[in-house]
């Protein structure tokens, strides 16, 4: 079964099938050849579908597609202008800024990406940006979408590595606001030399107005987090309240989400949902026959053949990785490969709360590059430009999140800390 799976594999991603079609065709040709009833397919497929944890995804897609329609965004955008607007590369610090608070609500990169690019790339090119590097700025910046807690890739990991949710909310903090803090560096450093200067500095009644329009909207990462930490509610359940909360805010409170608006709202997140429910079952399709073809051991065997050291290991893993990301999209890749790395990663002595961060830090890189990074799609649309342009202002964002990373998981403290205090 193996072997045709892999054959199958390699030919379908040849032809360009897109990756949820090319696994579940190979595995229903590994299944059919061996003699197994079609039946198993289905089952497998629905059984991946059938977890309660899962129901959070559509609920975030939909919060985020909310708050951009509510208006909830702009304002973010505003409050995060005054407080650091009048540095140099304002704007652009902006970006990383709003993006670090959306992230904290919606769980996407994409949708990160889209909601404050829409918004804060247009308005950068127009004061004299170079549209490529104000492109580059939002799509990095978007990939905070899927570290900062609530993230959808750290739901769909602890899902398939059977880790506490919760807990991966939680390490996922620290971690993030050292990626966004590290963006907001290089920001600054290019904008210094390029000559971007900032915005005129905001008075303090300029910031407390800005802040009072943006309460609400920051008040809803409080209230999720808050939730769930606090025992009140679960991560699936924290997904339904965020989408409450976007809807009364922007519906009632900001009136800026009309009634016309919900058919798109609820098409475009129905859309996005339908994608990734389609590469969860697929993948998990996929993941059982490995299990049942033992590879998952036979892999572990080997690494740990190869070295026990947790250093060594997390070389090899992250360069794994990160060439997984460039070429996989996300959730498929953390549905194939969690169950298999996870137990490796245990054997060799890193929890499994600190790998799921690795790995999906990881990964989150793939998202900004070529030739797969779906941030660079939608940066690229916003700003009018290439792929090929926008990738050369990426260098200098690339190379601080290759020493994020490596700061990442060679100081494993920097997520387990507050797990460790929430555990307590």
């Amino acid at each position: 079964m193996i072997t045709i799976v892999i054959v199958s594999l390699l030919i379908l991603f040849t032809l360009s099938v897109p990756i949820a079609f090319s696994l579940g065709i190979a595995s229903t040709l590994a299944v059919n050849t061996a003699d197994m009833p079609m039946l198993v397919v289905i089952q497998r497929m629905f059984g991946s579908l059938d977890l309660f944890p899962l129901m959070a995804i559509p609920f975030f897609i939909l919060a985020g597609n909310l708050m951009e329609a509510g208006g909830i965004s702009k304002r973010l955008v505003n409050f995060a202008n005054t407080l650091v607007g009048s540095l140099s590369g304002g704007l652009a610090i902006v970006a990383v800024v709003t993006s670090m608070f959306f992230a904290a609500i919606s769980g996407s990169g994409p949708a990160t990406t889209a909601a404050i690019g829409s918004i804060l790339i247009p308005a950068m090119i127009a004061r004299g940006y170079d549209r490529n590097f104000a492109g580059g700025v939002q799509a990095v910046s978007g990939e905070l979408g899927v570290i900062i807690p609530p993230s959808i890739p750290l739901i769909l990991y602890g899902v398939t590595a059977e880790v506490s949710i919760s807990k991966l909310f939680i390490a996922g903090v620290i971690p993030g606001f050292l990626i966004a803090g590290s963006l907001m560096l290089v920001v600054f450093l290019i904008s210094k030399k390029k000559g971007y200067k900032g915005e005129a500095k905001a008075t303090t009644a300029e910031r407390l107005k800005a802040f009072r329009k943006a309460f609400l909207a920051l008040l809803m990462p409080v209230i999720i987090l808050g939730g769930i930490y606090g025992g009140i509610f679960t991560p699936t359940e924290a997904a339904a309240v965020a989408v409450v909360y976007a809807f009364v805010i922007g519906c009632f409170v900001y009136r800026e989400l009309k009634i016309k608006d919900l058919y798109k709202v609820f098409y475009n997140s129905a859309i996005t949902t339908a994608i990734i429910m389609i590469i969860i079952s697929t993948a998990g399709l996929f993941g059982w026959i490995l299990t049942r073809e033992r590879v998952p051991q036979e892999i572990a065997s080997a690494f740990t053949s190869f070295t026990d050291s947790p250093i060594m290991f997390l070389i090899l893993i992250n360069l794994l990785l990160w060439v997984v990301g460039m070429f996989f999209e996300t959730a498929s890749s953390i549905i194939i490969l969690a169950p298999i790395l996870t137990p490796i990663a245990v054997a060799v002595g890193i929890d499994p709360v600190h790998f799921g961060i690795i790995m999906v830090v990881n990964l989150a890189m793939g998202m900004v590059t070529p030739p797969l990074g779906v941030n660079l799609f939608v940066a690229v649309q916003i700003a009018n430009t290439t792929l090929e342009k926008i990738t050369k202002s990426l260098l200098p964002f690339l190379f601080i999140l290759i020493v994020d990373i490596l700061i990442i998981s060679y100081t494993p403290s920097l997520s387990m800390w507050l797990p460790s205090l929430i555990g307590k």
